[in-house]
């Protein structure tokens, strides 16, 4: 998930100060947080914890205050000299302007990002949300005096910007943001409007956003005689065990059904802020804000849904019916669809050892991309401890260029959670990389944000999967890999069709709780298919997925990226293109500065092409067709 560091209401570019997060959906496993019970040790060693202080020392850290109070001024300073002469400006004033806009930007870009790293380490402290909330309103109101900036900006006649562009090669370096500010230009309301908008955020989407995260934080889970964090009990779905399983489904459903009505007035009410928005803006349809962001055609996002809608019974449907016969069921549950198989390792694997894993694979490929790894390792830049009020999941934060990523996972020992590392790593060096290009060019759309963080995974799973001669271990291992592809690619479309289809309906008149519960079981049906047997407790699911309340339609992003590094990794193994990782390298390096056909035309893809999406899912069939193969994984069916 990508959560913008200032909530805004005005469009613009794609900002690097953002989480990148796994998809939204359990597991994989150590992509949730623990209950106080799963604290401590037992996980080989000491988990790492994150130290702030590159950022600053404390919420009353004298240098915060300091910051803010300088970038008042500067931002008042700013519009005085500029609101109403960009039309003036020649191209090498004009490009002045946008790097002192730039440096006010990433003064309150660190702030923001401290306040979020701060709140995601324990939402459950009261003091944590009150610095949250404060920062995002005195950030708001400073930014206040710098909206005029990108307003006016895309007032500028296409002719006359271009001139400028000509004449100034200063400005010239300045033209791929000023590329992605002006796809929102037909959506651009005024400057009155604007205002009101990016004022109103603190006490409208941000502040429903913000419900929502403490709500989830502060919720316990019963599962037998524990009390758990929702995490926690999330993390209980991937056990071995099958009563456990079935317990912490129904614990989940519990929870959450004793809350659903809080949960879809919450999403009723993002809905419907989300269409007057759109309304007013003139967007043709809910996603399309969103892919404009993701500065992808709307087009393209279509054509991979339907080229993973298409291919649900070639993939899901096969899939989940060959694991039904595997663990001996008629029929799964779906406290089942993450159940380890029977010769599935189990050993904890210790931080160090996942640590060596990941750098070892990344080193095998690039030992620049390594290098750049192990500094997140060897500096206080990692949180992988288990704790209570610690943000669930795995993200990536960027921060701001001139200080550096921060990870966070939730490390519990299992051998996905060795694929979460590689995935947040991968993350984590895009950032860097992309870093050089600075704070306004380093952002990188949702579409090609995923590209390292997934093809790390696939560095990593290869390297371990290559050294595995036994077939009834590589048969696990790929089935995991199976799972983890099926979670990225088709439950993350199968979300978007949720989403789509929730929006669409909501423009109609608010939904019960009980008619999204449907459409969630639609959607669950289509994509998982036949094997599946669904309990009616399971239609509550839908209340915990993040991204639907912070980030609407950011889903597709998974299968988008997934889909892509595929293609990209088969390249890669054909070794078809020349100078692979200098090219790839190249590729993260140049951050928000290209569009996904620039940046792809090396390696010789086209996402526009529909040949592209069957490719990249080809792979998972691929995996599927290596499974069937070995022994003991014969198809299901007569």
């Amino acid at each position: 998930m990508q959560t913008v560091t200032r909530f805004e209401s005005i469009p613009l570019p794609p900002r690097p100060a953002a989480i990148s997060a796994a998809p939204g959906d359990h597991p994989p496993a150590g992509r949730a947080a623990p209950s106080p019970l799963d604290a401590g040790g037992g996980r080989g060693g000491e988990l790492p914890v994150w130290d702030l202080s590159d950022l600053y020392r404390a919420p009353d850290d004298p240098a915060l205050a300091a910051d803010l109070d300088r970038a008042e001024a500067d931002a008042k300073a700013f519009a005085a000299r500029h609101a109403g002469t960009l039309a003036g400006l020649p191209g090498d004033a004009l490009a002045e302007a946008i790097a002192a806009y730039e440096r006010i930007e990433e003064v309150l870009g660190r702030a923001m990002s401290y306040a979020q790293l701060v709140f995601a380490a324990d939402a459950q402290d009261p003091e944590n949300g009150r610095f949250y909330q404060t920062l995002q309103e005195r950030v708001t109101a400073i930014s206040s005096h710098l909206l005029f900036f990108t307003l006016e900006l895309n007032r500028l006649e296409e002719a006359a910007l271009e001139a400028k562009l000509a004449a100034s090669p200063a400005l010239g370096r300045w033209r791929p943001w000023l590329r992605d500010l002006r796809v929102f230009r037909p959506h651009q309301l005024s400057d009155e409007l604007e205002k009101l908008l990016h004022e109103k955020e603190v006490t409208g989407r941000a502040a429903w956003n913000r419900l929502f995260d403490e709500t989830i934080a502060g919720m316990t889970v019963r599962v037998g005689e524990e009390e758990l964090t929702v995490s926690a009990a999330l993390n209980r779905l991937s056990d071995r065990d099958r009563a456990m399983r079935e317990a912490a489904a129904r614990g989940i459903s519990e929870a959450f059904g004793s809350r659903v009505r809080l949960f879809a007035l919450i999403t009723n009410t993002l809905a419907k802020d989300k269409e007057i928005i759109d309304t007013w803006r003139r967007y043709p349809r809910p996603t399309s804000a969103r892919n404009r962001a993701n500065m992808v055609e709307d087009e393209v996002v279509d054509a991979l849904v339907a080229a993973v809608t298409e291919s649900y019974p070639r993939l899901s449907h096969r899939y989940y019916a060959m694991k039904a016969e595997w663990l001996g069921l008629p029929k799964l549950r779906h406290w089942d669809r993450n159940a380890p198989l029977p010769e599935e390792e189990d050993r904890p694997i210790p931080w160090k050892e996942a640590v060596e894993r990941v750098l070892e694979s990344y080193h095998a490929f690039s030992p620049r991309l390594a290098e750049i790894g192990r500094r997140f390792f060897d500096r206080p830049w990692v949180d992988a401890a288990l704790r209570p009020g610690k943000a669930s999941g795995a993200f990536a934060h960027p921060t701001v260029p001139s200080v550096h990523p921060y990870l966070l996972l939730n490390y519990h020992g299992k051998a996905r959670d060795v694929m979460t590392l590689a995935h947040e790593l991968g993350h984590g060096v895009h950032q860097v990389l992309a870093g050089e290009q600075g704070y306004l060019l380093s952002s990188t759309p949702l579409t090609l944000a995923e590209t390292a963080s997934v093809f790390g995974e696939m560095l990593t799973f290869r390297a371990l999967l290559d050294a595995e001669a036994d077939p009834r271990r590589r048969r696990a291992m790929l089935a995991a890999k199976v799972e983890d592809m099926l979670n990225t690619v088709v439950r993350q479309i199968a979300f978007y069709r949720f989403e789509t289809l929730l929006h669409d309906e909501r423009r109609g008149g608010e939904l019960s709780h009980e008619r999204i519960g449907e459409l969630w079981m639609q959607v669950q049906a289509e994509s998982l298919g036949p094997a599946f047997e669904f309990t009616p407790d399971y239609g509550v699911y839908w209340a915990y997925i993040p991204h639907f309340v912070h980030s609407p339609f950011y889903v597709y992003a998974y299968a988008f990226g997934d889909c892509l590094v595929n293609a990209l990794y088969g390249v890669y193994r054909d070794g078809t293109v020349p100078e692979f990782e200098r090219k790839y390298v190249e590729l993260l390096r140049a951050g928000g500065t290209l569009r996904h056909r620039e940046l792809l035309a090396p390696f010789g893809l086209d996402a526009s092409d529909p040949a592209f999406w069957k490719r990249g899912l080809s792979v998972i069939e691929g995996f599927i067709d290596e499974i069937a193969r070995l022994p003991g994984g014969a198809e299901a069916g007569p």
